[in-house]
C-alpha cells in the first residue's frame, strides 16, 4: 500500500503550471517535525497536485499556512543532457486540508478589491483608466496621499 499523511507548513507559496495538454499542476514543499531524541528535527517533503485540486492549491495556499495532505509517493527518475541520471520523489496529493487559513482581513480585502473591479467593468472602466486617473492625482505630490488616493479611485469608479 502507498499512502502518505502528512502535517506541515508550506515553505513556500505554492507554483502553478498549465501544462499544453490542458491540465494544471502544482508544486509546493511542506515542512515537517520529527522529535527524536529530545531534539527537533525539520523534514522536507516536494508535493504536486493536478487538477481542480491544484487550481484551488494555487488560490488559497501560502507559505507558512498549516496543510495535512494525503496521497501517495512517487519517484520520478530521468537522464540530464550530461547523460547523468536523476530521481526524484515526491507526493502526489490526492486532498489537501487547510489548518490554518489566511487571516479573515486577507479574504476581506480581496472580495472589495474584487467587487470594485467588477462595478469599474460594468461602468466599462478598464485598468488603464483608473491608472492614469491615479497618476492626474499624484502629480501634485502632496502630502495628503492616502485621501488623494481614496479621492482618484472614487472619481474613476463614479465615472
Amino acid at each position: 500500500m502507498n499512502r502518505v499523511l502528512l502535517t506541515g507548513r508550506l515553505t513556500r507559496d505554492p507554483e502553478v503550471r498549465s501544462l499544453a495538454s490542458g491540465k494544471t499542476v502544482t508544486q509546493f514543499s511542506v515542512a515537517t517535525n520529527d522529535y527524536r531524541g529530545g531534539a527537533e528535527k525539520a523534514e522536507y517533503h516536494n508535493v504536486v497536485t493536478w487538477d481542480r485540486l491544484a487550481e484551488i492549491c494555487g488560490q488559497y495556499l501560502g507559505k507558512g499556512q498549516l496543510v495535512a495532505i494525503e496521497g501517495r509517493l512517487q519517484t520520478r527518475q530521468w537522464e540530464d543532457d550530461h547523460k547523468l541520471r536523476h530521481w526524484k520523489t515526491e507526493v502526489v496529493a490526492a486532498s489537501v486540508e487547510m489548518l490554518s487559513g489566511r487571516r479573515k482581513k486577507d479574504y476581506a480585502v480581496e472580495s472589495a478589491a474584487d467587487s470594485l473591479v467588477a462595478q469599474a467593468e460594468a461602468m466599462g472602466i478598464t485598468p488603464a483608466d483608473v491608472a492614469e486617473a491615479g497618476t492626474m492625482a499624484f502629480a501634485d505630490d502632496t502630502d495628503d496621499d492616502e485621501e488623494n488616493e481614496e479621492a482618484a479611485v472614487g472619481q474613476a469608479v463614479a465615472a
